[in-house]
């Protein structure tokens, strides 16, 4: 039968490897046609070779007949007789074939996988080409297209053409923002917390602001972009000195206190009667009186209570009714004077006969001298007495015995290469107003806790390899005999009363242990915030008249009787009722003695503390400002005059010797004379005193000279007196040593606030007094030298804000024979009106 011939597909193109090939196959196919009734297109001469003699399609099966393979061409073949007669020849046929076949479909298929090969490469060429045509700029086709336009980058992130995939690249993202420069996303910059404030920190697109400074803070706007520029710069906030800076902040002629961000208003200055809803009105002065009572040598200063209270001038002594020449400053007259009360100086003293009985005493006392007992509540205080045989003690020992009578007796023995020499302590009975706290170490107790027994911390020397030892000997009252600590050292005397440490190491001197020392003083007075009871107002006295836990500084009612301070007309006592019989603006419960402190304000050194009452430097702490080396011994320091007269007698490293009693504002004055020919070093005093590293300090040398210890720097000291602000980041030891001595600036250790031009030093066997005023809520600081009655030295007004308050103390470095005599402290808040008056001619020395 026939079959249909089918037509080849147009565009069907067959490649073949050689003419070879191309014959072998249209046989083969021509072959495969007849015999399996395929469709064969007879060759055309007018077509290529690809469109003639092609196969159009092709079946194959095996092991059928020939019915079946008819069938799959839609072409089935007839069954009759003569079919079935060749069926055997065909299968012959078909077998040999089949061979044939399947080498030529193998054949095939690899020249079909060789033909997609040469397909991909002929893609990969043609691609390749045409981007070197789009690229090429000198072929002319047209101008080269570049993958940055339009920019696939973040906003405001460059682009750049890039031979490399994905044929760009991004710069880096903005300042403010993080990511590849494809992608970029804001950074929180508060998270720096650059603001003052961290609330007031606003995180913008890619940067930061900061809000304004709080109340009563002045400050910069601060505003930045990224993050690193938010952790290298901080919006700083400085206090506004509402007292100075803003008029009429609290009435006038009244108390203004300072503090971080705000103020407070206090009662009137002595001499004005009122208070803050009222006014401050003056009261009768010292110019308006009838009579005035002072002598023409005395200042006249009328008193709370509108009393007049007369004070001799310096280079004058008596009672300030009647004052005569004091030619040493000690405060005794020349001349006896006509006046009974000699509490007020009004009698000579025989000091050629007193230094001739202390001159016996040093050189032959060998045993302990009895003093009665003043009374049974009386606490006890130490006067050293030592002989001066040899300046480089090799070891040193002392123990405390105690006499047949009670007295506790200190007995030292030193022993050197050639000479034995002692020195003994006696302890007098004395009262004070104000119990220190336990300093360097103590010796625990071995039963019950308890505090020692005498006022003064002793130190036990040793040898060069072996380090000092200290024990605490003061006496505080511990009744209830509390240690919450447990580690034998009684609350009432434990530098750290909540931390076991039986030691009570305090290696910075400021009456806190070591264990328990954070150093956090927010507000700069001295103490930590975690012990101050107005944390954030400098307070360095702790005054706290009601004992609620509030200091008087921070309190708003300082007496709790429900009366606010700033209408209050007895601030420290209870009166709930302001009676005030005379009308003087001062209630009638505090008339005479504003803190009920059982001493009178014309006495009082501090009238307005009870735990103040006078001068008193018999309780004190030694400071060794370089303790390394024996190249000098330590100061020895001997305390007489009830407190009001302190001796060094030795050649020595520098060192102080502090009270324990801290001040907010003081006038400090004193006089001091060195007593010897033979040496030309520095004699002082220092105030705002808080630790070994921190304390102003006065200072003033005979002559210029380098130290002879030119290690760690060169140190030179200039003959003129001076005032140094010192805070040393290395505290005691040589740096700080050097520092004190040379007489400029040392960075991290000392800053020079002001100098004498005169540049001219102390004279031999000759007294000078000194008035020092510091208030230190206005930074305001004054220091005054008297030779007799003339001004030799006057600073002027010194602003500095680097200290904000502490005790009060002498200095001595490597000068002997020093005597200060005839101290007085008074606390003291009012500014004077010279902080007014020189208003921008003040010299600035302000630390934040």
């Amino acid at each position: 039968m026939a079959c249909p011939v089918r037509s080849p597909s147009p565009g069907r193109r067959t490649r073949w490897r050689s003419d070879t090939d191309r014959r072998a196959t249209h046989a083969y196919s021509s072959t495969l046609a007849s015999v399996l009734g395929a469709t064969l297109l007879p060759p055309q001469p007018n077509l290529p070779f690809a469109a003639q003699g092609a196969v159009e399609s092709l079946w194959l099966a095996l092991g059928g007949s020939v019915a079946q393979a008819g069938a799959l061409v839609d072409c089935p073949f007839q069954r009759d007789s003569a079919h079935n007669l060749a069926s055997g020849d065909l299968h012959a046929v078909l077998a040999d074939h089949a061979k044939a076949l399947i080498g030529q479909m193998l054949l095939f298929n690899q020249m079909l996988g060789e033909l997609r090969q040469d397909v991909k490469e002929q893609v990969k060429e043609m691609s390749l080409l045409r981007n070197t045509i789009l690229e090429c700029q000198v072929c002319g086709f047209h101008d080269a297209r570049s993958r940055c336009s339009p920019n696939p980058c973040h906003p405001g992130v460059a682009c750049a053409d890039s031979p490399h995939f994905p044929g760009f690249a991004c710069g880096p993202c903005p300042p403010g923002t993080v990511g590849n420069g494809t992608r970029c996303h804001d950074v929180d910059e508060c998270e720096a917390q650059p603001c003052f404030r961290p609330s007031a920190c606003v995180n913008t697109d890619g940067g930061f602001r900061c809000g304004p400074c709080p109340p009563g803070l002045r400050g910069a706007p601060l505003a930045g972009t990224g993050l690193r520029y938010a952790k290298t710069h901080k919006q700083e906030c400085v206090d506004i000195d509402e007292c100075v800076e803003v008029a009429d902040a609290c009435v006038q002629n009244s108390a203004c206190t300072n503090a971080v961000g705000s103020f407070r208003c206090g009662a009137c200055n002595a001499g004005y009667l009122g208070n803050q809803t009222v006014g401050c009105f003056p009261r009768s002065s010292c110019a308006t009186l009838t009579f005035n009572p002072c002598d023409t040598h005395a200042d006249c200063e009328i008193e709370r209570n509108g009393v007049p209270s007369c004070t001799c001038k310096v280079g004058w002594a008596g009672n300030g009714n009647t004052c005569s020449a004091d030619t040493d400053l000690d405060g005794y007259p020349d001349r006896s004077l006509p006046c009974l009360d000699n509490n007020k100086h009004c009698r000579q003293v025989l000091v050629l006969l007193f230094l001739f009985i202390i001159l016996i005493v040093l050189l032959f006392v060998s045993t302990p001298s009895t003093v009665s007992s003043m009374a049974s509540n009386h606490v006890t205080s130490v006067v050293s007495i030592r002989t001066i045989v040899c300046r480089l003690p090799i070891q040193v020992r002392r123990t405390l015995t105690t006499t047949a009578s009670g007295t506790s007796v200190m007995t030292t023995r030193t022993e050197t290469a050639s000479k034995t020499w002692r020195t003994t302590a006696v302890w007098f009975p004395i009262r004070t107003s104000r119990i220190p706290t336990a300093t360097r170490s103590a010796t625990p107790a071995t039963t019950a806790p308890t505090c020692p027994t005498a006022t003064r911390l002793t130190r036990t020397e040793t040898p060069e390899e072996t380090p000092a030892t200290w024990t605490s000997t003061e006496t505080v009252p511990n009744p209830m005999q509390t240690d919450r600590d447990r580690d034998g050292v009684g609350d009432a005397c434990d530098s750290c009363p909540e931390l076991s440490n039986p030691t009570q190491t305090d290696i910075d001197d400021d009456l806190v242990g070591d264990i328990c020392d954070t150093n956090h003083d927010t507000d700069g007075d001295g103490h930590q915030d975690n012990r101050d009871n107005c944390p954030d107002i400098p307070n360095s006295s702790q005054l706290d008249s009601d004992n609620d836990g509030l200091g008087d500084d921070c309190d708003p009612d300082d007496d709790d009787d429900g009366v606010p301070d700033r209408r209050d007309n007895c601030r420290l006592i209870a009166n709930p009722h302001q009676q005030d019989s005379d009308l003087n603006g001062v209630g009638d419960v505090c008339e005479l003695d504003f803190d009920n402190d059982a001493v009178r304000d014309a006495l009082d050194a501090c009238p307005e503390s009870a735990e103040v009452t006078l001068t008193d430097f018999r309780a004190y702490q030694t400071v060794v400002l370089d303790p390394e080396g024996d190249a000098q011994i330590d100061p020895t320091w001997v305390v007489l005059n009830q407190g009001m007269e302190i001796v060094q007698t030795m050649n020595s490293d520098p060192g102080l010797a502090v009270g324990y009693t801290s001040f907010n504002g003081v006038d400090f004055e004193g006089t001091f004379h060195v007593n010897t020919v033979t040496d030309d070093d520095y004699a002082g005093f220092v105030f705002s005193y808080q630790d070994s590293s921190s304390f102003y300090a006065v200072m003033w040398k005979q002559t210029q000279q380098i130290y002879w210890q030119t290690r760690p720097f060169s140190a030179i000291a200039s003959p003129a007196l001076h005032l140094k602000a010192v805070k040393s980041s290395t505290g005691p030891g040589e740096y700080l040593r050097n520092a004190l001595w040379h007489t400029g600036d040392t960075g991290g250790e000392a800053t020079l606030l002001w100098k004498d031009p005169r540049n001219v030093g102390w004279k031999d066997k000759t007294s000078y007094r000194w008035q020092l005023s510091h208030r230190p809520q206005a930074g305001y600081i004054r220091v005054r030298l008297f030779e007799g009655s003339d001004v030799v030295a006057d600073s002027g007004v010194v602003i500095d804000g680097t200290l904000r308050g502490g005790r009060l103390g002498v200095l001595c470095f490597s000068q002997e024979n020093i005597i200060w005599s005839n101290l007085r402290y008074r606390c003291n808040d009012t500014l004077p009106e010279d902080f007014h008056a020189h208003g921008r001619h003040v010299t600035m020395h302000v630390q934040v």
